[in-house]
Formats: structure tokens, sequence, C-alpha cells
């Protein structure tokens, strides 16, 4: 059984993947000024919002195309009635529809050419327009976007457009990718902050957690995903990947290299969460409770195994300080999927339809087939429980990719 404090998460809005979802990039230009002052240069802003019905998150890139800045501030004017809830990576403040996001404290420096990336989520009730009035530190960024400069910034480094064109799965680590949707090992991240086809994100609320692309830790290669995840109600910090999942099948397969620090807790936890659409976008899970690993079905609370001592039994802790190759195959026609940890089928976690005592009563007791479409990798807390975790080697397909 969960604690009392996991019956309160009826309460969340949760990010519907099911609602509709629009994925939006204006991009707008400045041309320089004949005085050439720093404060009057060019710059980019990108703008991608994913949308559903009553909220949003939005991915802001703001491209330098003039001298360096040290210290910014983007503004912008919302046309609807937006309201910004959270942000990450900037101080994010709102007054009436006047909107203001300036640099943290380590983010500040913003070279000529260079990019700087944060992220915000909000609400809406009638209407959601994106915004197209950017200004940077008071300087147009393109103005109502209506009338393009007449001479553009010949400055104007490759990357000032997101990398989107070359998604990881055109260049797969190893060949055990095939034709996966996702295939990740993180070396074409060149920033800090996860960028191109991740995203961070705070599907139901934002806490104290943060996401990095670490440079010091990795199971293969020089880099991995890392989040630093931390306790307390609704607390949450996730990458997403930005591919969309809803066509693999009829099994889908994931693999994935995972190390921890600190040991599965006895409250509720999740450190994979996938956005289902046959829960109405509520998340199938994977993280752990009473110590062990295990899933959970946000829609109704069940878990697999059963929070009874012999289905905890049943499942396995996750071994920290340590890579753990973790294994799922969820099936999309039918109630059932598997886990391993290591390459070892993990009987707890296992369910084909067929009941068992004490495992999964709980599980079975919804029949409609999951349809996970997207992937979400981070920390997901409801009490207890501070964690740092790194991610490395995903591959997510219709075939299955070994240890």
């Amino acid at each position: 059984m969960h604690t009392p404090i996991l019956s309160l998460r009826s309460l969340r809005r949760p990010w519907t993947a099911a609602g509709a979802v629009l994925a939006m990039a204006l991009a707008f230009f400045v041309a320089v000024p004949a005085n050439g002052s720093a404060m009057a240069s060019g710059c980019q802003v990108t703008y991608t919002v994913n949308e559903w019905t009553g909220g949003y998150t939005a991915q802001v890139r703001i491209t330098r195309t003039g001298p360096a800045l040290s210290g910014w501030q983007l503004a912008w004017t919302y046309g609807g009635d937006q309201h910004v809830t959270s942000a990450w990576n900037a101080t994010v403040t709102q007054t009436g529809h006047s909107v203001t996001a300036a640099n943290a404290a380590w983010n500040g420096e913003l070279a000529g050419g260079g990019t700087v990336d944060f992220g915000l989520q909000g609400t809406w009730q009638s209407a959601d327009p994106a915004p197209a009035d950017f200004t940077l530190n008071g300087v147009s960024c393109g103005g109502d976007g209506t009338s393009p400069p007449t001479t553009p910034p010949t400055t104007t480094p490759p990357t000032t457009t997101p990398p989107t064109t070359t998604p990881p799965t055109t260049t797969p680590p190893s060949a055990e990718c095939g034709d996966a949707a996702v295939c990740e090992d993180f070396e074409d991240q060149t920033g800090p902050a996860p960028a191109g086809d991740w995203r961070f994100t705070a599907p139901d609320c934002q806490g104290t957690g943060a996401a990095a692309v670490d440079t010091e830790v990795a199971h293969s290669g020089t880099r991995s995903l890392r989040v630093d995840g931390h306790a307390g109600y609704c607390n949450h910090a996730f990458v997403a990947a930005t591919a969309d999942l809803s066509s693999v099948g009829p099994v889908l397969y994931v693999r994935m290299w995972v190390r921890h620090t600190t040991a599965l807790p006895a409250a509720h936890v999740a450190f994979v969460s996938m956005p289902d659409s046959s829960q109405g976008g509520k998340a199938l899970r994977i993280g752990g409770q009473n110590g062990a690993l295990q899933w959970n079905r946000e829609s109704d609370d069940a878990t697999l195994p059963a929070q009874s001592p012999v289905g905890v039994g049943l499942s396995r802790s996750l071994p920290t300080g340590t890579w753990q190759c973790l294994r799922f195959s969820v099936d999309t026609s039918a109630p059932a999927l598997d886990t391993w940890l290591d390459d070892e089928l993990v009987p707890g976690l296992h369910a084909d339809g067929v009941p068992t005592q004490d495992v999964d009563a709980q599980w079975l007791s919804r029949t409609t087939p999951p349809r996970p479409t997207a992937l979400r990798l981070g920390w997901e807390s409801y009490g207890t429980g501070d964690d740092t975790l790194w991610f490395d080697d995903v591959v997510v397909g219709s075939s299955p990719a070994g240890c």
C-alpha cells in the first residue's frame, strides 16, 4: 500500500500527451544598428511550446548574433491569457501580459554567436497564441515579427537553428539500434543543458531538481544525462525525448543504462515516465517503493508488484554506484509487460494476463493495453527521496536491444 500522501496525486494536473500537442518554433532576427553598440545588436529567439488543454510548457532558446553580453534579460508579451507558474534555468516574472526572464547566476555570460536555453510551465483558459515581440536587454529581436530585416546578420553561426534536422537516430551509436525511434548516447550534446532531441520538463509540477549533460560520468563515450532529483511532494525533474513513440510496436522495447546514488526509499519515487494515451495521457512509470523496483500506473495508482511482502520480495533493488542495464517491454496489443535488470528477468515485474497471488491483482484490474507515446527520464518524488541519477545508451524501438 502507498503512504497516505500518495493519494494527493489525484489533485495534480498531468502533462497530457493525448491532448492537442503543439510544437511551434518562432525565430526572429534584428539587424545590427549603425551605432554598433552591444545593447543594440541582433538576436534570435526560438520559442517551442508543448500545449494541452489548460496548460503548456515552453522551451526558449536565445542565440546571440552580436557582441557578447554579461547578463541578459528577455522580455515578451502574451497575446492570450497565459500565466507562467514555474520556470527553470532562468528567473521568470509576469505582470499582466508582460513576461520577463532574467539569467540565472550561472548562465549570464552570453557569447557572440552563443546560445542559452531556459524553460517554463504555465496555464491558460481561453487562448494561448505564441508571443511575437521578444526583446533582449530592451532591444527588439524582430519587433512584431511582420517585417524581417533587410540585411540579415552575416555573422550568424550555423548553431542559430536548433539542431533538430539531424536527430540522433540518423547516426546511432551502434548497429544494435537499427530503425529504433530513439538511439541516444548523448555524445552529440554540446552544451551543459540538454538540447536538440531532449528537453527538460516538469510534467506535473516544478520542484528543485535539475538536469545537465555530464562530461565526467558516462557508461560509454564521454557524456551522459545527469538528473539531480530532490525530495518533497510533487518534486519533478525530467528530460523528455522529442521522438513520438505512438506508432512503435506492437511491442515497445526500451533499453537504458542507469546509475544512481541513493538506495530506493520506502516512499514512492519514479525515474522513468511515459505518457500513455490509453490513460488519457497520464503516465506509465518505473520507479521504486519499499526499497524495490516497481511499475506504477498514474490513472489508478496500481502497482506491479503489489506492495505486499511477497510482491516486494519478487522484485529487485536497484544497486547504487554502478551502471545497471535496465530493459523492459510493453505490449500495446495486450495488458502484458516484462522487465529485466542486467539481463535477468524480474519475476515481480512481469505481467502476462494470468493473475498471480500478491503480485499483479492491482495491475490486471485494468484490461486496456497501454500505449506509451513518449519517454521521459528523471526523478519524481512524493515525499522522501533525494537521488542523483545518470542515464546513457538509451534505445527505444520495435525490436529488443541487449545489454
